[in-house]
């Protein structure tokens, strides 16, 4: 799985690795190693301009890995990257 930005591009097996690489890129990140609940909380704020309300949600039901490919998915639906996953050939 590759998720791409428009500076740097991300590799992971899962989107969880992909996130905490992320992570550690935010510089202005506080909680570092903290939940990956609260990384993709504050990153999704950061995007509120460009999200509709009711993407900005993280839901209680979903595991980890299903919320961080979940936020992966959503950036790449909204132009903020582009994910990329088992060979996807998009240009």
């Amino acid at each position: 799985m590759i998720f791409q930005t428009k500076t740097k591009s991300y590799e992971g097996a899962t989107a969880r690795e992909i996130i905490r690489q992320m992570e550690a890129d935010a510089h202005d990140y506080p909680h570092r190693g903290q939940s990956i609940r609260q990384f993709l909380s504050w990153s999704i704020r950061r995007y509120a301009r460009r999200l509709p309300p009711r993407d900005m949600e993280l839901s209680d039901r979903m595991r980890d890995e299903e919320l961080a490919l979940n936020y992966l998915c959503l950036r790449d639906e909204y132009g903020a990257g582009r994910l990329l996953i088992d060979g996807d050939a998009r240009t």
